[in-house]
């Protein structure tokens, strides 16, 4: 069931989002050689429980057991944090997180560089993050879902890329994951019809080789199948009257 968002409702969603923002800002400088994923997850829901009111909304959900999303070089999503992946130089790893404050979700996900990496990585980094700023710029009145799938789609095969087919984005609000779903790929002009009110995660996941996936025997990791690296960037994006507006963003202080 899809649902479109009060005013109010956004600004819950929206207050979410600063604190998913304000997470994700703050961890890169925390992203080196020699750091755990444990120590990560335990920085972001110490974090996140400063906020009055929010709790990270991961943990616990489905029976997933951490705060943070972390997936390393081939790893394309749900990597569970563990004392035991300790980062090095040259890898790279999605951090994906979510917040529930006052009953009202976010989500939000970037991809980080630790140390020095290969070029054609970075080159990885920056084509995904250059969909994921395309398919935002989609998510207008008017438009269709198929537009924000078609445009990152679109970056990612003319840069040479897999794009996986079985993980999507999708609605959110007062349950973090709700309809519709965003795919990666698609065709414009087709599926449902934005309106304002409508909040969606759009979250492209690119791979370096083809956009074939498997999931590992923890029932959560999901891997590229040839070993590749896979990069993965995440935004919660309100469709308003006056085009889309990105809601994982930590407010100016200015």
């Amino acid at each position: 069931m899809i649902t479109l968002k009060t005013d109010d409702e956004i600004q819950l969603i929206a207050r979410a989002c600063e604190i998913v923002g304000d997470v994700l800002g703050n961890i890169v400088e925390r992203v080196r050689p020699g750091v755990s994923t444990a120590a990560l997850d335990e920085w972001a829901e110490e974090r996140i429980r400063s906020s009055d009111g929010a709790t990270p909304s991961f943990k616990g959900l489905y029976g997933f057991p951490s705060t943070l999303c972390t997936s390393i070089n081939h790893e394309v999503v749900h990597g569970i944090p563990s004392a035991q992946r300790v980062l090095r130089d040259g890898d790279i790893v999605s951090i994906d997180v979510g917040v529930c404050f006052d009953g009202f979700f976010g989500d939000g996900a970037i991809t980080v560089p630790v140390g020095e990496v290969e070029p054609e990585v970075r080159r990885l980094l920056d084509v995904t993050e250059e969909a994921l700023r395309r398919g935002v710029e989609s998510a207008r009145p008017g438009a269709r879902i198929g537009d924000i799938s078609a445009a990152i789609e679109r970056v990612g095969v003319e840069a040479g890329y897999g794009v996986p087919r079985e993980l999507t984005g999708h609605g959110v609000g007062s349950r973090p994951h709700e309809d519709p779903q965003v795919p990666n790929y698609g065709r414009a002009g087709e599926g449902l019809r934005l309106q304002p009110g409508l909040v969606l995660a759009i979250e492209p996941m690119f791979n370096m080789g083809g956009r074939e996936i498997r999931t590992l025997g923890d029932e959560w990791t999901v891997v590229t199948a040839d070993g590749r690296y896979s990069a993965h960037f995440e935004h919660t994006v309100a469709v308003t009257a006056d085009g889309p507006r990105i809601l994982t963003v930590v407010p100016s202080k200015d």
